[in-house]
């Protein structure tokens, strides 16, 4: 994203829906307040009145890149928390190995007082988490997978994956930290489908599969 520039996919008065980019922030942790979406969004909506507010709806790690929706007023907000889990979210991802044609992954995530997120037999601390993937193509060493999330757990996609040996390209925190091309997450939220809070009818935004994703498994052969 340049800077000032936000890649607006979607806007009308009640939603705008942005293509996030990797390496940055969906909203301010006690060591970074501005270089965030929210921030970015919220200067966004006030250029155009200095009243206008901005509301975070869900989000994405700082370095997946993707689908966020943000929402212009409190009641909007709420009407599609409320109906997260009804909606359909896909990612694409590329990973270390050859992945089964399709596969469903269920297990409890929990998390360390290190926000280190891990699968856990205990039901009583951790949290149902269902994962869906399709593989769209693979060479010897990586595949490219289409991901249909069930819940949304912090880090689910991820941990669920490298916990199969499936790691995601450029995942320092839970996979291989030396293999890392491209130098990001290879993990893109390019599908979302929701009802929209005014007109209560379906509404879905989607972003091509990353060319650097695909070039990937091209570059890699052996």
């Amino acid at each position: 994203m340049k800077k000032n520039k936000l890649d607006i996919i979607y806007e009308d008065k009640s939603i705008i829906v942005i293509n996030k980019p990797s390496h940055m922030l969906t909203i301010s942790t006690d060591n970074e307040k501005e270089k965030t979406l929210f921030h970015e969004v919220l200067m966004y909506e006030r250029r155009k009145n200095k009243n206008n507010k901005i509301f975070i709806v869900h989000r994405l790690d700082k370095d997946t890149s993707g689908l966020i929706v943000f929402a212009k007023s409190l009641e909007i907000k709420n009407k599609l928390q409320d109906n997260w889990d009804r909606f359909k979210r896909e990612y694409v991802a590329v990973v270390h190995g050859v992945t089964k044609d399709k596969e469903v992954i269920k297990s409890y995530l929990a998390e360390t007082k290190t926000l280190q997120v891990y699968e856990t037999m205990d039901k009583k601390i951790g949290k149902l988490s269902i994962t869906e993937y399709e593989k769209i193509k693979s060479n010897k060493k990586l595949s490219l997978i289409k991901i249909n999330i069930k819940t949304g757990r912090k880090h689910q996609i991820r941990v669920q994956l490298n916990n199969k040996g499936y790691q995601i390209v450029g995942d320092k925190k839970y996979g291989n930290s030396k293999f890392d091309p491209l130098r990001r997450l290879c993990l893109c939220a390019n599908y979302l489908e929701i009802i929209h809070p005014v007109t209560n009818k379906k509404i879905s935004f989607k972003l091509d599969i990353p060319k650097v994703f695909i070039d990937l498994l091209g570059d890699i052969n052996d």
